[in-house]
């Protein structure tokens, strides 16, 4: 299972947050070439990100690159520079239609080629940032196997629907909704936006809530203090991972006996709530081994 509890954007750049990098816990990183870095600073950051692939990739966060959006003629400059040995993936901005990420995938295929890499090493995370990108949120998912993940970002979709954004959120329930919701059809997971109140932890935590309970696996960071809470809201508690056991041996235990269901604790136990349990265990797994790694870098 591909961790993403926690993204978080690393300015492309900005070289001393670039270094930084192999020292933080977030699942992934993503070095930004776009809206973080100005016009006239594109062509440094793509030469500086290229340049630190190895310093990056010696920590234990997955490295992403966000690229300008294809409607920019910037993306396959981007991609020349940065799809590499070591990174694992490429996020694609603004994207509304499965063409897109077909595109995006041509030109990545290409650079795998040209450059020996294993075919389909690349992933790619589209984020959905307009009206029209939440319209076609399943198309997209589903559009080809390099993606593990689609994004929301709720800072776009608001400018595009001409609305502001704000600390409720109420605005965004829908298409977070939906987003996620397409994602877990199309058999992938979905990343929530952003929360760019910095000094409001709080409201921080009850918004990771909210999209961990709307179906989301992981969240999009601007810094590193919120990789802690957000890994944490994400995680499966000791006591889930206890009564996730139960499951499965429950479910197992009357399969083996020719039935479809189980009673545990009261509770019928049929095979939604097998599967549920089982993925459950698996980002227990996947949590573990990343701690393992950490502790092993300390």
């Amino acid at each position: 299972m591909r961790l993403l509890r926690s993204a978080l954007f690393t300015p492309g750049n900005n070289m001393r947050m670039i270094h930084k990098i192999p020292t933080l816990t977030a699942d992934a990183v993503i070095l930004d070439l776009e809206d973080s870095v100005p016009m006239a600073e594109k062509d440094t950051a793509r030469i500086f990100i290229r340049d630190s692939l190895d310093v990056v990739c010696s920590g234990t966060s997955d490295v992403y690159v966000r690229v300008n959006g294809l409607m920019t003629g910037l993306t396959a400059e981007d991609c020349e520079f940065v799809v590499q040995k070591g990174i694992s993936g490429i996020m694609l901005p603004k994207v509304e239609s499965q063409s897109e990420v077909l595109e995006a995938e041509k030109i990545i295929g290409e650079l795998e080629r040209k450059r020996g890499l294993e075919p389909g090493s690349i992933t790619l995370i589209p984020t959905i940032e307009t009206a029209k990108g939440v319209v076609n949120a399943y198309e997209i998912a589903s559009s080809s196997k390099r993606v593990v993940a689609i994004g929301f970002g709720a800072v776009d979709f608001t400018r595009d629907m001409g609305v502001s954004l704000s600390k409720e959120g109420t605005e965004l329930f829908f298409a977070r909704s939906y987003v996620a919701l397409a994602a877990r059809a199309a058999g992938t997971q979905a990343i929530d936006t952003v929360f760019i109140d910095l000094a409001d932890k709080e409201g921080l935590v009850k918004d990771s809530m909210l999209a961990k309970q709307l179906g989301f696996k992981g969240k999009f960071l601007i810094h590193p203090s919120q990789i802690e809470p957000v890994n944490r809201i994400f995680s499966p508690s000791e006591k889930e991972i206890e009564y996730a056991k139960k499951v499965v041996q429950a479910f197992k235990e009357a399969e083996a006996k020719g039935l479809g269901a189980a009673s545990l604790e009261g509770r019928m136990i049929d095979i939604a709530v097998y599967r549920q349990a089982e993925d459950l265990l698996k980002l227990a797994e996947a949590i573990a081994e990343k701690e393992r790694k950490i502790k092993m870098r300390q």
